[in-house]
Order: C-alpha cells, then structure tokens, then sequence
C-alpha cells in the first residue's frame, strides 16, 4: 500500500466520482482508477461499486475507511511537521546545559536567539557535564554548552568564552583582604563542596597535582545550597566567577595557578544539523559572549 493510493481512495470517498477525485488529486483518471485497483487487490475485494454512474462504498470500502483515514491524516500530519521544519515554524531544539554554568551570558543570548528565531522551540536540560555529552552522543541532545577540558573525539565544538574559578567566602574572612587568593592559601580551610564541580579535571588538564586538603563540611549538588552555607559563614567554595552569586558573597580569583575553563558549543561529528540547529548554531557564533556577560 502506497500513500497516494490512499490519498485517491479519501479524494473519491469525499467525491463520490472518479473525474472530480482525479481532478482534486491533481492526475488523470485512469491513474486514479488503476491505484484504486492496486488498492482494492491488495485489500482483497471491491472497495467501490458504480451503478449507472453513481459511485457508492461497498461494505469493504466502509471498512476500510476509518483505517484509511487514520493513514491518510497521520501522512499529512507528518507532511505539514515537516514543512514547520524546514520552515524553522515551531521547530524543536534540545540544548544541552552543564549545570555549572552560569545562566548571566546565557540568558542573553537566549534573549536574541527568542528575537531571532521566534519559532524555535528550544527545550533545556541541564545535567552535569559528562552526563550531558553522554545525552549529546546518544542523541538526546542536539547541541549543548560545556565547560569541561576533554570532550570526545567525535565532538566538534567551538569556544565561546572564557572564565575563570574564584574562591568565595562570606565578608570577614581573610581572603577579604587579598586582591587575588593564591590557591594553596585553601589549605585546611572549611569548605562547601560543590559536587558538580569539575575544576578538578582542569588541574588533570593541565598536569597539576591537587595538593590542597581542605576540610569539607558539606558536600551538596544545590548551588543555593552553597551559597546559604557561604553567608551563614559555613566556609568556603570555589566556584566559576560568572555563576550568580548572593549579594552578601565575595569572591577572589585564584591564582598560582590561575585556573580557567572554555565554555564550548558542542555537537556531534558528521550528524546531520536540521535548519534550526543550523540557524542557532550561526547565532551563537556571532554573539558577542564577552560583552553581553
């Protein structure tokens, strides 16, 4: 069974005639009349009676048709999505976010992307990183942004912008006094561990022993959580200098070393890109992410 013969069984079951069926189907009619055979064969028996011109369902025909009906509208359901996407009108977009990562440059640049791309619908997930390439590779994701130092070799990506980690405490602390905090004045501090924190794999990246032992008090995957803990004077925690901070929390950056991470726009190596994602990935190209932070 093929789409169009069920297209010239749904035009001649509203017509009741073969010529205006075949009119309405944009063919001449005995292509009409031959895909209706073609159908009826496949079908096992008349789906049609004409009497003196009249053309009736048989009780096959009315059988048939809710059935035939369904095809027919799922096909054109399918047809008119289709048209939406090649249109961008309510094109789907799922985009990947590493948890991590701040919503201040992002929210401006989902901002122009809502100007530019009215009829995308981008749907958001945030994840930690690996959980997120993981998503990304299995094609759960079409596009993500992460922060992390290795990505796998089918990855393509492209840095957007730069920053760097900070150490944040609550106002009195020593570091208060610093104008850059030297990363093993750490050592033996009170710390809030961020779980999802993945400065670690950057010290990995770049060959460097973590030798600072802290005394964690708290571990927890809730950045509000942190922060609380920070103000209510409960220690400290290095976080990404973009991620929204409570007013009340300072922050120095650390140094020796200076510790930064890439935020990279991430797809899939030789996987097809839809218009949409085509579109966003243009727009997130040509953002200014250092300004627009």
């Amino acid at each position: 069974m093929e789409i169009h013969q069920v297209q010239y069984f749904m035009a001649l079951c509203q017509s009741l005639n073969f010529t205006r069926a075949a009119d309405a189907c944009g063919v001449t009619q005995p292509s009409l009349t031959k895909a209706i055979k073609k159908l009826e064969d496949e079908l096992g028996g008349p789906l049609f009676r004409r009497e003196r011109g009249l053309t009736h369902l048989t009780d096959l025909g009315r059988l048939m048709r809710p059935h035939l009906e369904a095809v027919f509208n799922a096909s054109e359901m399918a047809r008119h999505q289709a048209e939406c996407w090649r249109k961008l009108d309510h094109a789907p977009l799922r985009v990947g976010l590493m948890c991590t990562i701040g919503p201040g440059r992002m929210v401006e640049f989902l901002k122009r992307v809502h100007h530019d791309l009215p009829n995308v619908e981008v749907t958001l997930k945030d994840a930690p990183g690996r959980e997120v390439v993981r998503l990304l590779m299995e094609g759960e994701l079409d596009v993500a942004f992460v922060g992390l130092p290795d990505l796998p070799d089918r990855c393509d990506h492209e840095a957007l912008y730069r920053e760097r980690y900070t150490v944040a405490f609550a106002p009195g602390h020593r570091f208060e006094a610093m104008d850059r905090v030297p990363y093993q004045e750490l050592q033996g501090e009170d710390y809030l561990s961020r779980v999802n924190c993945e400065y670690p794999d950057h010290f990995s990246a770049l060959g460097l022993p973590d030798t600072v032992d802290v005394r964690v008090c708290y571990a927890t995957e809730r950045e509000d959580w942190v922060q609380a803990l920070i103000l209510a004077g409960m220690g400290c925690a290095v976080m990404p200098e973009y991620l929204p901070i409570l007013p009340g929390i300072a922050t120095r950056v650390i140094v020796e070393p200076e510790i930064a991470r890439d935020i990279r726009l991430v797809t899939v190596s030789g996987r097809r890109h839809s218009p949409a994602l085509r579109a966003f990935i243009a727009l997130a190209k040509r953002h200014p992410w250092i300004a627009g932070g």
